[in-house]
């Protein structure tokens, strides 16, 4: 979105066409809506806009629910935007350790600021793109205790505030089509930048969950968030904000409600056992936070093979830290096996997972000939270091 744009959208007529537009649908009637608007004496820079928030607005709701509607956006924003339930229960750090001016560094369209003001913290919101920040300013406005600031984080100046919420910019700049960063020393500001301020004042960094851990200081506490099984971030917190004791933690939020695994270090691995009637595929966030074998421990499960993140035993315990699979029946990893099998059992509709197996799941799929009205789980791993095929179900415990 450009700047002339915004300053379109953000008019009084824009808005008002904004507001009486119906909730986004599909593309399959953008041209006739476009023809309409147009008939009406829209601009086609006006209609180009509205129509890009209406379906940024649609998309949205699986971050932001009913707030989404009153909300501004540009694609990459969104994108990079943390939902509010997780940016809840950032705010609720902050709030826990009796801090109550927080800058948000690096606010984005101002998900994590609108958290904050929500909880009757002062959030004074800093972001450097000229487009963002008025979008962030427009989202905020109706809460008096957040201000939005056009500036560079790297020279705003922090006296006042005790406390710190920094996203370092991880991806190229624009408003859409970006692309990723992998070099931290990439990032705005860079890491270096953001754990100084770490040691200076009580704050927390979003990051995302593949980062090298070997850049973790060590003196944070390092938690892995997932929601509905997709690890969405690694959040790092120091100062008052980084709880007695945790260093690792596995965040998991999904139907059952909110739920952590938490340790002051990475745990050992349970033992390794032999494969038993249930396997568990623990959540991305535990897996990433090393801290499985304390799942294990907890569940009563050993390791399926050294080095693999699958858990198994003889019996079937609901957790919100892994899946549980009833293992059916285990072959050789040998697609002419697995493909005689799958057709004896009309199995037609094939999930497939794999862990320390060099397979392309897409590829080998292709090769399965699937038919029939049967559905199963095949598991593409190794067995006591031997590669494997287990056909499963998953267990339904509701």
């Amino acid at each position: 979105m450009e700047s002339s744009e915004l300053v379109e959208l953000l008019s009084g007529d824009g808005l008002r066409l904004l507001a009486s537009l119906p909730p986004w649908q599909s593309s399959s009637d953008v041209l006739k809506t476009v023809n309409e608007l147009r008939r009406a004496g829209h601009s086609p820079g006006l209609v180009a806009a509205v129509l890009s928030q209406s379906k940024l607005r649609a998309k949205a709701v699986g971050k932001f629910g009913p707030f989404a509607e009153r909300m501004l956006f540009t694609e990459a924003g969104l994108e990079q935007a943390t939902r509010l339930r997780v940016a809840a229960l950032h705010a609720g750090r902050f709030q826990s350790a009796g801090l109550s001016r927080i800058a948000d560094l690096g606010c984005g369209i101002g998900g994590d600021a609108l958290a904050f003001a929500s909880l009757d913290l002062e959030v004074t919101a800093v972001e450097l793109d000229e487009v963002t920040a008025a979008i962030a300013a427009y989202n905020l406005a109706l809460w008096p205790n957040a201000i939005v600031v056009h500036a560079d984080v790297t020279a705003f100046d922090l006296e006042g505030f005790d406390g710190v919420y920094l996203d370092p910019a991880r991806r190229t700049a624009g408003h859409q089509n970006t692309s990723r960063l992998s070099d931290p020393a990439d990032y705005s500001p860079t890491l270096e930048t953001a754990f100084d301020i770490g040691d200076r004042l009580p704050t927390g960094i979003k990051l995302g969950p593949g980062i090298d851990r070997n850049l973790i200081p060590a003196g944070a506490e390092a938690q892995w968030v997932s929601v509905d099984r997709d690890v969405v971030e690694l959040g790092l917190w120091f100062g008052a904000l980084a709880r007695p004791g945790i260093r690792r933690s596995a965040l998991v939020l999904g139907e059952h409600g909110t739920a952590e695994l938490s340790s002051s270090e990475d745990s050992a691995d349970v033992e390794t056992g032999t494969l038993g009637g249930f396997l568990y595929e623990p959540d991305g966030a535990v897996i990433r936070s090393r801290l499985i074998g304390d799942l294990g421990r907890r569940i009563g499960a050993t390791m399926l093979s050294d080095g693999i993140a699958y858990l198994t035993s003889d019996t079937a315990l609901e957790t919100p830290f892994a899946a549980c699979f009833r293992v059916i029946e285990t072959f050789p990893l040998d697609e002419r096996r697995v493909k005689r099998e799958l057709a004896a059992r009309g199995i037609g509709s094939l999930e497939i997972k794999k862990r320390g197996v060099d397979v392309d799941p897409a590829a080998f799929r292709k090769k399965l000939s699937l038919r029939g009205p049967e559905s199963a789980t095949l598991v593409l791993t190794r067995v006591a270091g031997r590669h494997a095929a287990l056909l499963c179900e998953r267990v339904t415990f509701r």
